[in-house]
Formats: C-alpha cells, sequence, structure tokens
C-alpha cells in the first residue's frame, strides 16, 4: 500500500467498506466490531487538533503583534464569511425551487427516524441568541475551554496570548519558541495518525452502509440527487467563480486538498482535516497568522455546505406536506437561517439543530425531519466536504485582501493564468 497516495488508499478503504456493510447489512456485528476502529481514528484527530490550533495561532500572531491589523483581519473575516453563507442559502433555496424534490412524495413509504437527541440539544439552546455567540467568545477558564473544545474561545484567548509573547519582546522568545516546536511536533503526529485514515474509514463507512443499506436511499433519492448537484454548482460555479475573480488558482487547490476531500467525505467530519488544512494551506502560499485563525473559526461561522443544505431541506420538507411558501416566506426563512446557523454555532448535529430551530419559525412541521434523518449521514458527506472547500478558499480570499497572499512556485503558473 506504500506505493500509492493516501488518497488511493482512503478511496480503497471507502469501497471496501461500503462493500463490507452492504454485504452485511442489518448484521450487528460489523458496528461491534467496526465502530471501535472508527472511534480511535477520530479520537486521534480530536486529541490533535485543539494543540495545533493553539500552536499555530500564537506562533502566527506573535509574528505580526499588531492589534490593529488583527482587528481589520476578524472583520474582513466575519463579512466575508457572511456574505458567502448567504449566497449558500439562496442558492438552496433557488435549487429547491427550481427542482422541487419534495413535490409527489408519498410519506407512506419513508421511514421515521428518532430525532429526540436533536430536539433535545435545541431545547438547550433554545435561550442563545446571535449575540450570545459573540459573549461567549470570551473564556471564563481557558483550562474549561480547552477541555469543552471551545474552538472561538480557544482562538479568541490563543489571538491575545500571541499580542503578549511579541508585546514583551525578548523574554517571549523562549515561549515563542516552545509553541513553534509544539507545532512542528503536532504536524508530524498528524502525519502518522493518517497512516491510519483508511483503516478509519473503512470501518466508518463500513458501520453507515450496515445501517441504512442501499435501498432505503430509494424514496428519497431525488432529494439526495438534487442536494449533491446544488452542492457540486455551488462548489465549481459560486466558490470557483470567487477564486477566479480574486486570482487564486481553484483546482490547483482542489489538487492539493484531494486527500482531505476524500477523507471529510469518508468520515462526515471536519475535525478530521482541520490540522491538514492548516498545514497545507500555508504551503499554498497563505501566512501561517491567517490560516490559523480563518480556517478554525470557519468552522463555526463558514458553513456554506450546511447551510445550503439547510435551506434546501426546509423547502423540501414544506413541499412533502404540500405547504406552499411564498417568497415572503422564503425571505424570512432566509433572515432566520443566517441568525440561527451562526447563533448556535459549535453545537454537535448542527445542521438538524437549526432545522428545529428554524421550520417551527416559518410554519414548517419540524416532524418532516424524522424522514429524512435516516440518510442524514449520507447528505452530511457532502456537505462536509463542501465545507472544507469553502473554508479552504476563505483563507486564501483574506490572504489575497491582505495583501499576504504568496503562491508557491508549484502554483505561480497557474496563479498567471487565472489573473
Amino acid at each position: 500500500m506504500k506505493k500509492y497516495g493516501l488518497a488511493i488508499q482512503i478511496f480503497i478503504g471507502l469501497i471496501l467498506g461500503i462493500a463490507v456493510g452492504a454485504a452485511f447489512y442489518g448484521n450487528p456485528a460489523v458496528q461491534t466490531y467496526l465502530q471501535p476502529i472508527g472511534d480511535i481514528f477520530l479520537r486521534l484527530i480530536k486529541m490533535i487538533v485543539i494543540p495545533i490550533v493553539v500552536a499555530s495561532l500564537i506562533v502566527g500572531v506573535a509574528g505580526t503583534g499588531d492589534m490593529k491589523k488583527l482587528g481589520k483581519l476578524g472583520g474582513k473575516t466575519l463579512l466575508y464569511f457572511e456574505i458567502v453563507t448567504t449566497i449558500a442559502i439562496i442558492v438552496g433555496l433557488l435549487a429547491a425551487n427550481i427542482f422541487q424534490p419534495g413535490k409527489g412524495i408519498d410519506m407512506g413509504e419513508l421511514t421515521k427516524t428518532d430525532i429526540t437527541k436533536y430536539v433535545e440539544t435545541t431545547e438547550t439552546t433554545a435561550q442563545h441568541s446571535f449575540m450570545d455567540t459573540f459573549v461567549n467568545i470570551v473564556p471564563t477558564n481557558i483550562f474549561q475551554s480547552l477541555m469543552d473544545g471551545d474552538m472561538l474561545a480557544i482562538i479568541f484567548f490563543s489571538v491575545f496570548f500571541g499580542i503578549g509573547i511579541a508585546a514583551v519582546g525578548e523574554k517571549g522568545k523562549p515561549v515563542l519558541n516552545f509553541f513553534r516546536g509544539t507545532a512542528d511536533a503536532m504536524f508530524y503526529v498528524t502525519n502518522q495518525i493518517m497512516k491510519f485514515a483508511p483503516f478509519g474509514v473503512f470501518a466508518l463507512i463500513g458501520v453507515t452502509v450496515s445501517k441504512f443499506g442501499v435501498t432505503s436511499l430509494i424514496p428519497l433519492g431525488k432529494l439526495i440527487i438534487v442536494v449533491y448537484g446544488t452542492m457540486l454548482f455551488f462548489v465549481f460555479v459560486v466558490l470557483g467563480g470567487i477564486a477566479k475573480l480574486h486570482g487564486i488558482p481553484f483546482f490547483s487547490m482542489i489538487r492539493m486538498l484531494k486527500d482531505e476531500l476524500i477523507l471529510s467525505f469518508s468520515t462526515a467530519s471536519s475535525e478530521t482535516v482541520l490540522p491538514k488544512l492548516i498545514e497545507k494551506m500555508e504551503k499554498f502560499g497563505c501566512p501561517k497568522s491567517i490560516t490559523s485563525f480563518v480556517i478554525p473559526t470557519g468552522y463555526s461561522f463558514n458553513l456554506d455546505g450546511s447551510t445550503l443544505y439547510q435551506a434546501l431541506a426546509a423547502i423540501f420538507i414544506a413541499q412533502m406536506y404540500g405547504i406552499d411558501m411564498s417568497i415572503i416566506d422564503q425571505i424570512t426563512l432566509m433572515l432566520v437561517l443566517m441568525l440561527t446557523s451562526k447563533g448556535i454555532a459549535g453545537v454537535p448535529g448542527v445542521s438538524f439543530v437549526v432545522l428545529l430551530a428554524t421550520l417551527g419559525t416559518v410554519g414548517i412541521p419540524v416532524e418532516g425531519l424524522a424522514f429524512i434523518a435516516g440518510i442524514d449521514r449520507i447528505l452530511d458527506m457532502g456537505r462536509t466536504a463542501v465545507n472544507v472547500v469553502g473554508n479552504s478558499l476563505s483563507a486564501a480570499v483574506i490572504s489575497k485582501w491582505e495583501g499576504e497572499f504568496r503562491p508557491q512556485k508549484a502554483f505561480v503558473q497557474d496563479v498567471e493564468k487565472v489573473s
């Protein structure tokens, strides 16, 4: 296997996992033996994410140490996130209205899935407003935030700590060297963990396919096709257009991230690729101070694939129930999604939680989510990959805005072609 690249190894694991899951559909032994392998891989990734983000961000910020510059960077980043996620919502609404995947669906053919855990999560976050998100960015106890994996609070602390290191000058150099060494060591650990990725993908996809089976996808086949088709349109037309507008070699970036895209798609987890995204986007030409800030922040504020899916799924459920939503209703839905998708960012099962928090406000039965929950994993794989592309591109765009995008020699020709 060593002679094959990681992308091919992961793809082989994906295909074998699908084959095993389909062959042993409904057999609990698949979950018994394969789930621990998948869980170990995900735990390994979770183990390294926070140390890499903290160390990389502190090193990057300490290298600039300019509070005014960092404030400008944060403002531009949030502006870009809001514009692109709003476009994603609009694209999702347009696709649902044009292709109408929910029309003619016989709900008697669909299987309901228990969504109690999502309802409970929604209830606990019901009082969590948009402003609460910004208040909670400031941690009261950084060690608690590290334990909880509260990424926004961790980023906030790391930025200020990096500024502090820069401010004390020579006294801060030993601390800076420590975090620089930590970042280098953790990237080495990441590369070792990624060797286990094909086995993790094999196990996770095998368990997934053994649970839902291939035949369960047929009644909702139109929804799956529309969601994936719309996501492809968004990636290559919308994000590709943004890249071309800024002179960024989009297809070179996609080729560079092929391992991460296959891995994120297979595992339906953005965390599995976050460390490598930071590393690769630096190699692509983005400075550490930008990649280590923009990419982790994007995991809470720039979920392009998720917001696109939420808009499309909401209209799908309305169509399934025969509810005719006017233009005003859909504009209201868009505005509510713009708020709720940020207000409870970082919550587990965020797409379903956002939909539960949104549907009732525009008169769509939340019970409709139970009909699509069974295939959510399949849809989640696609939207996770789109999130990865969107966050990677955001780092390049913000680097361009800051005048700090320095493409490596391997990409210079591509940059010149699209400039």
